[in-house]
């Protein structure tokens, strides 16, 4: 009987934008992440699901299309929770809980700008690669918010 590669299933990849946290904080919305992440060709609500809940479908330029519902939003502590509901092609695991955070830096050489935090946690049924791909597509959306909050 083969068994998996025991594998720590949550992923947390962080950088340093340089704009200030106002900025940054702007682009910060499920709806809009199309307006920086370009893997996503688009990012739209979707409607009459629940007057409660915040649902947006991300169109990725591979195909695949999400459903991620708004957990948490925190003006004050800028940082927003979101999980996928729904996924097209079906996810090889049963969820994933992630957060983007963001905080001001207040002094030293990048005073001004933005500190960012996308964490995500996974099911336990997530394999080694899914850990792995999360981390590199965490890593290449924040290359992009940093190219998108710079302009």
């Amino acid at each position: 009987m083969a068994s998996a590669i025991p594998t720590s299933t949550s992923v947390l990849e962080s950088a340093v934008i340089e704009a200030p946290l106002s900025k940054v904080w702007h682009l910060i919305k499920l709806q809009e992440f199309d307006k920086f992440w370009t893997a996503i060709q688009s990012a739209d609500y979707v409607k009459g699901v629940s007057p409660e809940t915040d649902i947006v479908r991300w169109k990725f330029g591979d195909g695949t299309v999400l459903e991620v519902k708004q957990e948490e939003h925190s003006t004050i502590d800028h940082y927003i929770t979101y999980s996928v509901i729904t996924s097209q092609p079906a996810l090889t695991y049963s969820s994933v809980v992630s957060t983007v955070r963001c905080f001001a830096v207040t002094s030293g050489k990048h005073e001004g700008h933005t500190y960012v935090q996308w964490s995500g946690n996974f099911s336990s049924d997530a394999d080694a690669g899914v850990i792995q791909d999360g981390k590199y597509k965490r890593r290449e959306a924040l290359a992009d918010l940093a190219k998108a909050a710079s302009k």
